[in-house]
């Protein structure tokens, strides 16, 4: 269990200096600030450029989006991080010979390299969060209750649980890729942006549609965080739309949690594969220039 510990804190340092570009802390402290504000413009820009066209305002609908997008970041970067591990060790360091053959977990590495991801798309979540409820005008109704706190952290853990998983699960996936690792890194979370309610209610989907999105984990962790987080009028508005209104909070709960322990499962098993079939085929430290 000791190995497994310091093979976790070990590859976090690493994966957050490099993260950093081995930089001064505070440079990488303001360069994570803004960074989320100037996304969260781009954000506004496309909402008031399509209330424009569709001659609507704000209300529980912006705050619904807004909220969903902020969660959204932690998607794309931890994906993109656990995707990244192998390919970069692989590709452009060619160390991955080295951590491998060192007798440590080669899948508790992976995790601890995508956890810097994790801290670092937490601060932009943060940031992003506060500045719809303090800095934008009309402001997003946010307002999270102590009674609530609880429930919230058992479903941010689940769900950051779960999308390390689901990362694993497909960092498993590039060992047997060589150049292709990018485009999986964006097209996955792509499905997950269409289909996990994110910008939309699941109910604008057709049926079948939106069965796939109720097949996906992040699907319940979106919806969970949002009736916690929303305003009390928000969730009435939007309740109804999402597909989700007949579940209790508790209940929304227990999807994630079985949806968590499903992919948890899944990850050691895609990624053993994935991992013999690369050695079988000696395809574990070969590169390919690119």
């Amino acid at each position: 269990m000791s190995n497994f510990w310091n093979t976790f804190k070990v590859a976090a340092w690493l994966g957050w200096e490099m993260d950093s570009n081995w930089t001064e802390p505070w440079l990488f402290i303001v360069y994570s600030i803004i960074k989320p504000i100037a996304a969260t413009f781009i954000l506004v820009l496309m909402y008031i450029v399509l209330a424009a066209i569709g001659n609507f305002s704000a209300g529980p609908l912006f705050d619904f989006m807004y909220v969903g997008n902020a969660f959204f970041i932690f998607v794309g970067t931890t994906l993109f991080g656990t995707f990244q591990v192998i390919q970069s060790d692989r590709e452009w360091y060619q160390t991955i010979r080295y951590i491998y053959i060192s007798p440590i977990s080669f899948y508790v590495y992976v995790m601890g390299r995508a956890i810097s991801k994790i801290l670092v798309a937490s601060f932009a979540v943060v940031i992003t969060l506060a500045f719809g409820a303090f800095v934008l005008h009309p402001a997003v109704q946010i307002s999270l209750s102590l009674a609530s706190v609880p429930l919230f952290l058992a479903g941010l853990v689940l769900g950051l649980f779960c999308l390390l998983a689901i990362g694993i699960t497909l960092g498993g996936v590039t060992f047997l890729m060589a150049r292709h690792t990018q485009s999986l890194a964006e097209a996955v979370p792509g499905i997950f942006y269409v289909f996990c309610g994110v910008l939309f209610p699941l109910s604008v989907l057709p049926g079948w549609l939106q069965g796939v999105g109720k097949a996906i984990p992040l699907t319940y962790w979106f919806e969970l965080s949002r009736r916690l987080l929303l305003s009390p009028a928000d969730q009435a508005a939007v309740n109804p739309l999402t597909g989700l209104g007949g579940f209790s909070d508790v209940a929304i709960l227990g999807f994630l949690a079985l949806s968590s322990v499903i992919f948890f499962g899944l990850s050691l098993g895609v990624f053993k594969l994935g991992e013999y079939l690369a050695r079988k085929a000696g395809k574990i430290d070969m590169t390919t220039s690119y």
